[in-house]
């Protein structure tokens, strides 16, 4: 999404393709850290969104339907993706392979209750997408989620892997693990796995909570997790000695470090700053690039 493709060649993936050029000390890495969680970074960000829900105030004055905070961050770390291309990047098999397009991935939570059920629900933008497509495509798949009586495809294999007996489990995972190491996962099953997506969330804040560190996954692809905390205000002193009020979203992300080097991670989260900071960058398609100078 932030560029051609080159075309598909052997050795590259159904939905990603082969990193030939990578540096000499990364191509080690997944040789010293073959497991993704034994090569997890973790970052807490508080993030200054004051101006941005300023922004989202007036957009949804007189709207038809109402965009969520929610709705705007799965937008705002899609276009850091997109400009960012190697935070779309995975180690699998112990080879890096780069990612033909940006998916997201959340649980819904189909009753805010202690027994209400979970499904999983994964986003694929496309280029040219706005707010408004992550909008309309968002509070679509949810509502059909949480009224429709049937059971999700996720929830239909769960249930056959629970009854299985556990050594029948167990080989039964052997076989997903080494099937998933040389990227022959059969599509039906990556398709609404949260693993094998670029980034997974977790929006804690609508439950009240703060945000944490959340592991990443060894089984997959996924090499980014990111928990969104309550929104609070915050009160701060300013060199004038006046006190300003400030909108505060508390992130906790994790990162596989092996992807790309810490100034790349720093310079992706000054350009998500960047866009908290000049909300009218939204209102753009996801792949028009933001001019920020870094």
């Amino acid at each position: 999404m932030s560029g051609e493709m080159p075309k598909k060649r052997f050795g590259d993936r159904k939905e990603a393709y082969l990193v030939r050029d990578g540096d000499p000390y990364h191509a080690l890495l997944p040789h010293l850290m073959p497991h993704r969680a034994d090569a997890e970074c973790y970052l807490h960000k508080e993030l200054d969104v004051t101006a941005l829900l300023r922004w989202l105030e007036t957009r949804n004055a007189g709207a038809e339907y109402r965009t969520t905070f929610f709705h705007v961050f799965l937008y705002m770390i899609s276009r850091v993706i997109t400009e960012r291309p190697l935070l779309n990047r995975y180690v699998s098999g112990r080879k890096f392979f780069q990612r033909r397009g940006i998916s997201l991935s959340f649980v819904v939570k189909k009753q805010f209750s202690d027994t209400g059920e979970e499904s999983l629900m994964v986003l694929r933008p496309e280029n040219g997408w706005t707010l408004d497509d992550f909008c309309r495509k968002v509070l679509g798949e949810v509502h059909e989620i949480r009224t429709t009586e049937e059971k999700a495809d996720s929830e239909t294999v769960f249930e056959v892997l629970q009854k299985l007996p556990r050594p029948l489990m167990m080989f039964t995972m052997w076989v997903l693990r080494t099937l998933d190491f040389y990227g022959k996962l059969p599509n039906y099953l990556e398709s609404f796995d949260t693993n094998h997506t670029t980034v997974l969330l977790s929006n804690l804040g609508s439950v009240k909570c703060d945000a944490i560190y959340h592991h990443l996954n060894n089984f997959g692809t996924n090499s980014l997790m990111i928990t969104i905390g309550e929104l609070r205000r915050e009160y701060r002193l300013q060199e004038d000695g006046s006190v300003r009020a400030f909108d505060i979203l508390p992130l906790g992300m994790t990162v596989d470090e092996r992807i790309a080097d810490g100034f790349y991670f720093a310079k992706s989260i000054r350009l998500l700053d960047h866009l908290a900071a000049h909300p009218e960058l939204l209102g753009e398609p996801l792949d028009r690039p933001t001019g920020f100078e870094y």
